[in-house]
């Protein structure tokens, strides 16, 4: 059966790349229902105990999207939300955020090591080299460890093409973005290849200060050795460099007077990644295979997040930092699946091994302020002016060896007719081994953690099934977390610097109820997941007065809501999607403050901040007869309110936009335009506000109505 989706998945690249018949439309939506990331083997949807989605290949292909949230954003109940420039934070099961709740896998394995959590790692993805998205909604730490709490979301890569082909392409905007891009692969004998470029520019865009470059080369070669035996090697290569403009002040916002009050801040990336893969299938029920990988990391920033000021206490001067994070990893995962007829048993069992050293220094910069006129104690910054830089002041100094040990099973079985049960655990054994310079200390951090998943499906019908799941997560706190030195110690405070060496990992409880109908000879689809996690210890920030941050193992969170999908085809030229989530996020117990003068000291029962209740994306597309190889749609995201700050004093309204696509095929060249923020509608993406009464919300702004026009060459040589 593997080999079956495989090689399908394979052949109908040059049938997608034509936009297909009829038939082929079909081989695609077969495909849709096997998903691999959820058991770490192929696995029919109604097997699958979660909430999954795909994005297939011709949703990627028809989206021609400039950064990845376009696409991902199409999942239910997945908000990906753009800070510019491809960098990004996620919504998925929780509020909008950058901790480390997500786990990010580029064709199975972690883009990054355990501990070295970044909420940007996506930005080092080809868009190009994608042949589907799938995404898993809630903890799947039995399979695959830490941080796979909130969601996995997996990035499969194309394959090589039976037959040679080739594209080719340009796409551009009003706002200065160009990018190049090309792809190709062939299979002669037994070596199949697939090599997929991007190179992309950005400037003098509607945000000042906001240029930035990309460019990645993915190489995949893959070698049969026999019938049974494959080895296959990935390798990606990628560079990276942004102005990171940051946020705009409530009156710039309002005035779309989109002006960065820096024009030093910035974030570089240089990442290597490499793998290679030995699949052997022993007989039809029986198949293993073994990786080893290397990862080489170099992420260096003056990052407009770290700038310091306050209105009230020095209002014209400010810090800022430079830093930079370095790491390197050496890896192996092995792993069986069997097959019995006895209740249709399958076992998925295997090992890993990662070792990642790491090294990590941040310094002090002195930084003027000059401000826009105001009341006295509510100004805002009109620019930000470097005065000093100082190496000698570290805020951070440290390296580090990660090593994490981990062993997984899950049984899959069908002991009555329409029912199936999974069963998985996982042990994760992760040890740090560090140095730290700033207070000449050695020493070890030990996170050992057993994760438990059991959930079952019925499917009593052809056309409807259900599903329920209780599995577990957990997250130990990132290392970056741990070794900064806490706000108000070290650095030019004469303090001694203090830090988090007590950060407890975040563990959490997920109980959850779905199912799918098909109905109409599967014109219509409905899928469905109703959860209820608890959270405990979750590392929380506590932003002070003067924006820094200051981090805690809070008591208790509480996360809850219903996601659906909706689908429906009542012909070959429309097309109806809808997707969305409604949900609760809120403190159980979180001690804000220990200080006896302060009114509100524990929040729970509030309200966890940039949390909507609702968001959701929906489409209806168009493919008329009339005009064959012509497409367009329009596309509809929508995010409710949500408080902006932790003590729930100040609401966002949310937003609504729209956005267009059109694309036309004649013979290989493939002509399309899209049209984001449609009616040119003033939001922001994301807030950011302070507790104290006179703090002032942070707006990252979305940009005004974009026009982006492209151009693709398509080539397929079927013999």
């Amino acid at each position: 059966m593997k080999n079956i989706f495989l090689a399908l998945a394979i052949i109908s690249q040059c049938t997608v790349a034509q936009n297909k018949t009829q038939k082929d439309t079909t081989k695609v939506e077969e495909l849709e229902s096997v998903f691999v990331t959820a058991n770490r083997t192929a696995t029919l949807r109604k097997e699958t105990p979660v909430a999954i989605s795909k994005l297939t290949a011709k949703t990627i292909n028809e989206s021609k999207a400039a950064a990845i949230y376009e696409v991902i954003n199409k999942t239910p109940g997945v908000l990906m939300v753009n800070l510019g420039n491809e960098q990004n934070m996620m919504a998925i099961r929780q509020p909008m955020t950058t901790n480390a709740y997500y786990l990010y896998l580029e064709d199975g394995l972690p883009i990054r090591p355990l501990g070295i959590f970044n909420h940007n790692a996506l930005l080092e993805i080809n868009q190009f080299n994608l042949e589907s998205i799938e995404v898993v909604k809630g903890p799947v730490s039995s399979l695959y460890g830490p941080e796979a709490v909130g969601g996995t979301i997996n990035l499969i890569s194309q394959k090589p093409s039976f037959y040679p082909e080739f594209k080719f392409g340009v796409q551009a905007d009003q706002w200065g973005y160009k990018r190049i891009q090309a792809a190709g692969g062939a299979t002669i004998g037994k070596i199949g290849f697939h090599i997929a470029g991007i190179s992309s520019i950005q400037e003098n865009s509607w945000m000042t200060y906001s240029d930035y470059t990309k460019d990645n080369l993915n190489v995949r070669v893959d070698y049969a050795i026999n019938d049974k035996t494959r080895l296959i090697s990935n390798t990606m290569i990628g560079k990276y460099y942004s102005d990171m403009s940051g946020g705009v002040n409530e009156s710039d916002f309002n005035n779309r007077s989109y002006k960065s009050s820096t024009d030093f801040t910035y974030r570089k990336s240089d990442a290597l990644r490499t793998r290679l893969t030995l699949e052997h299938d022993w007989n039809p029920n029986a198949s293993s295979y073994l990786t080893v990988y290397h990862r080489d990391n170099k992420l260096g920033q003056n990052p407009s997040y770290g700038i310091r000021w306050s209105a009230t206490i020095k209002p014209t001067a400010a810090t800022g930092e430079v830093n930079s994070n370095n790491f390197k990893s050496y890896g192996a995962i092995g792993q069986h699946t069997q097959k019995f007829d006895f209740w249709n048993t399958t076992i998925v069992g295997g090992i890993s091994y990662d070792y990642s050293p790491v090294t990590y220094w941040a310094y002090l910069i002195n930084l003027k302020a000059t401000l826009n006129p105001g009341e006295a104690g509510k100004q805002t910054v009109n620019k930000f002016e470097i005065v000093a830089e100082h190496p000698e002041i570290k805020l951070a100094d440290y390296t580090a060896d990660i090593y994490n040990t981990a062993v997984f099973k899950q049984i899959s079985f069908n002991p009555i007719n329409k029912l199936i049960v999974t069963v998985g655990g996982r042990y994760d054994a992760m040890k740090i081994d560090y140095d730290n310079a700033l207070d000449n200390s050695t020493g070890n951090k030990n996170y050992n953690k057993f994760t438990f998943k059991a959930g079952a499906n019925f499917n009593p019908i052809k056309a409807a099934g259900f599903y329920g799941n209780y599995s577990q997560g957990f997250s130990p706190p990132s290392i970056t977390s741990i070794f900064k030195a806490r706000t108000g110690t070290g650095g030019n405070t004469g303090i001694p610097a203090e830090f988090y060496y007590n950060l407890k990992p975040a563990t959490f409880e997920n109980y959850e109820f779905g199912g799918w109908i098909n109905l109409l000879n599967n014109k219509l689809t409905l899928d469905y997941a109703i959860y209820y996690m608890d959270g405990k210890n979750e590392l929380l920030s506590v932003r002070l007065e003067d924006s820094s941050t200051d981090y805690r193992s809070a008591g208790e969170t509480n996360h809850k809501g219903i996601e659906f999908g909706f689908n429906y085809r009542p012909n070959a030229q429309w097309n109806i999607r809808m997707g969305g989530t409604v949900a609760k996020h809120r403190y159980i117990d979180f001690q804000l403050s220990d200080n006896s003068a302060d009114v509100l000291q524990n929040l729970g029962g509030y309200e966890m901040p940039t949390s909507p209740r609702w968001s959701g994306n929906s489409e209806l597309s168009y493919y008329p007869n009339w005009l064959p190889n012509f497409r367009t749609s329009i596309e509809w995201q929508s995010v409710g309110s949500y408080y902006q700050n932790q003590i729930n004093s100040v609401k966002y309204d949310g937003y609504n936009i729209f956005n267009t696509r059109v694309g036309y095929k004649y013979h290989n060249i493939e002509i399309y335009g899209n049209v984001m923020n449609l009616t040119d509608k003033l939001y922001a993406y994301n807030l950011a506000r302070g507790n104290a009464a006179n703090s002032q919300t942070t707006y990252v702004a979305a940009p005004p109505r974009t026009f982006l026009l492209g151009i693709q060459y398509n080539l397929c040589l079927k013999k």
